[in-house]
């Protein structure tokens, strides 16, 4: 079983911190699939079907500020 980070873009600072433990929602679309973290505090961006993400819950192990905005890195066993 390997971990597989994920990062995701949050909306606005104080959200999500180092350490919490989040579930995520898988949504689809024509060719890809995408992941949000709930309850819609972040949301990943696309990935092919074939990198499809099977967990469910996992986490956070990174909270940044960039000039494109504020993004969490979640860890995932699978």
């Amino acid at each position: 079983m390997g971990v597989r980070m994920m990062e995701f873009k949050m909306e606005r600072p104080g959200l999500l911190k180092e350490g919490d433990h989040v579930t995520v929602t898988e949504g689809v679309l024509p060719s890809n699939y995408y992941y949000t973290i709930d309850p819609s505090l972040a949301m990943s961006g696309n990935y092919p079907f074939r990198e499809r993400l099977l967990a469910r819950e996992g986490d956070v192990t990174s909270v940044v500020e960039n000039p494109r905005g504020f993004y969490v890195t979640v860890a995932f066993s699978e």
